[in-house]
Formats: C-alpha cells, structure tokens, sequence
C-alpha cells in the first residue's frame, strides 16, 4: 500500500464531483468510495469532505437531500447538478492539461 497523502490542492472538489456524478451517496460513503478508488493513497477526512460538500451545494453544482443509509442512520445523500456537471467537465479539461503539463517536465527533465 502507497504512503497516505492529503488529497493535492485544488482537487478535492474535481474528485468529490466525479464520485456524486456516478449516483446518490452519502457523506461518509463518499469518503470510503474515494480511498477506495485512490487504493487509499489519498486521505480525505470528514473534515475536509463535509465543508467541501456544504460549499459545492452552496454554489448549485450537488444537491442533497436527507435519506436513510445501508445501517438504518439518517444520513444526506447528495446528487450531482446540471451546473455541477458543466464544472466537473471544466475541472476534468484543467486537470488533463495540468497533468499533460507535468508529464512533459518530468520526461524532458
């Protein structure tokens, strides 16, 4: 297993948006979804996850709504909005330049 990591500035929310855009989830499934597809290289705790959650719905890109979870607690399940999946292409088009960016450095370097 790869060393725990804090998940790099700036991504959190380009992460979050892609799990929420596969379905309704809810806050902590949401945290265990993200270690699961990082193979738990990335570190999310709640609280960096569910301030991120309350300022992605302040700004209309998720909506949640109040459900029952797999245990039977209370919990908020949180969709993905119109708006929110306009952002998420924008975040994904930043990313692969990014990405593209870094990887000619580190080849050419």
């Amino acid at each position: 297993m790869a060393a725990r990591k804090d998940v790099p500035s700036g991504t959190l929310d380009m992460l979050v948006l892609r799990v929420i855009s596969r379905g309704p989830i809810h806050g902590w499934g949401l945290m265990k979804r993200l270690g699961e597809l990082t193979d738990h290289v990335f570190q999310v705790t709640p609280g960096g996850l569910f301030p991120a959650l309350q300022r992605l719905e302040e700004d209309g890109w998720i909506a949640g709504e109040w459900g029952v979870s797999e245990n039977n607690r209370k919990a908020r399940f949180y969709t993905i909005t119109k708006s929110g999946r306009r952002q998420l292409a924008k975040e994904e088009d930043h990313w692969k330049a990014i990405s593209v960016a870094v990887s000619r450095v580190l080849e050419g370097a």
